[in-house]
Parts: C-alpha cells; structure tokens; sequence
C-alpha cells in the first residue's frame, strides 16, 4: 500500500468511526494541474458530528499513516472542515454545503470511488 493509499485509509476510518456518511474519493492524480492527488469528501449531519469527524480523521492519520494536517479549515462553523495533509485532502460538509459547492462536479474527469454504507 503506497503513502496515499494508506493515508486515504485513514481518513476513511476516521469518517467511518464518527458515522460520516457518502465517502467518495476522487482521484486527482490523473488530472494536470491539480491541487493534490485525492479528496476524500463526506457528509455529518450537524455541525457536532462534522467537528466529531474533523477529530476522528485526525487522530486516525496520526495513528495509523503517522501524519498532522498541514493546514486545517472551516471548524469555526463546522459546516464545511477542509483537513490537507498536502498529497490528499479530507472534505467534511454538512449535506446543504456538499450540494450548493458540487465539489466532485469540478474533477468531473477524475475517477471517483463511492465508499458503501456502514450499518
């Protein structure tokens, strides 16, 4: 398992844990010019459980792939937290906040990876 792939599992545990919901993963490495090699977006149903998220994915990639974020943005209102850990950056967004930015429609060209639902 190469860095990104062990980092997006990371993160996807953390979502996982916190209960996030539509994990999508969009591999940006296949597209020129892009800011990173992935986005790994979810949906929390509040802003408490987006901050829980925000935590979870942090404290699972410092356990599991030994990294901090090198910036972390958006958890004054916990409506959309952005967490960059420079190749991969984590999405975490109320569901109003995912449909009104369309995010995944930007990389359209990107090949995206839907992560089932966890009972």
């Amino acid at each position: 398992m190469n860095n990104n792939q062990s980092l997006i599992q990371a993160i996807v545990d953390g979502i996982q844990e916190k209960k996030g919901h539509r994990i999508t993963i969009i591999d940006l490495s296949v597209i020129d010019g892009a800011v990173c090699d992935a986005f790994v977006v979810c949906e929390g149903n509040s802003p408490q459980q987006v901050e829980a998220i925000t935590d979870a994915v942090t404290d699972s990639v410092r356990l599991q792939a030994q990294e901090k974020p090198i910036h972390v943005i958006g958890t004054e209102n916990a409506q959309w937290v952005a967490l960059d850990y420079g190749s991969v950056m984590a999405h975490i967004m109320l569901p109003d906040i995912r449909t009104f930015y369309a995010i995944e429609s930007l990389w359209e060209d990107a090949p995206t990876t839907h992560i089932a639902e966890q009972e």
